[in-house]
């Protein structure tokens, strides 16, 4: 069964989580946040993100990995720094040879809830109930493996739709 990394990315708080199925059977390999220290510089900060993703799909060996899309944001800044921790992500992922998917916060919500405007904590209790967890979820740990879930959602239904329709 496929086994997906998913992240999701922040300069100070990135979350990741590996799922492997087939959008039937799920298992739940791993989760986390890798937490960077505050009184890093933010170049270095990157560093440490990408240091630390590495590790994780040397650790874990992912076939693919996926990450939330960007959004839009009210603090420029803020967004600018979202988008250079998605950047080291998704280097991480590339460098490995992964395969890499993005998707949006609509998309992730509609696979894991079934309703585009679900709550965080929506969220994270249908992927607890999903995959069995017993405990709750960091909210970072628990936006990754939502991403991760949706990945695997939407590649058992391309391969469904490859045997219904060969070409």
């Amino acid at each position: 069964m496929p086994r997906t990394l998913g992240i999701d990315p922040g300069s100070r708080h990135t979350g990741y989580g590996i799922i492997q199925g087939d959008g039937k059977n799920l298992q739940h390999i791993a989760h986390g946040t890798i937490q960077v220290p505050v009184h890093m510089g933010h170049p270095q900060r990157l560093g440490v993100i990408y240091q630390q993703l590495i590790a994780i799909i040397e650790e874990y060996q992912p076939e693919s990995m996926a990450t939330e899309d960007v959004f839009f944001a009210k603090n420029v800044k803020s967004a600018l720094r979202l988008g250079q921790a998605r950047g080291a992500a998704l280097l991480a992922g590339v460098n490995a040879g992964l395969s890499v998917c993005e998707y949006s916060p609509l998309e992730i919500k509609q696979a894991v809830v079934g309703y585009g405007r679900a709550s965080k904590e929506q969220v994270s209790e249908m992927i607890r109930t999903l995959l069995r967890l017993k405990t709750p979820l960091d909210a970072h740990a628990a936006d990754a493996l939502a991403v991760a879930l949706c990945h695997l959602n939407m590649e058992a239904s391309k391969q469904r739709w490859r045997l219904v329709n060969p070409s």
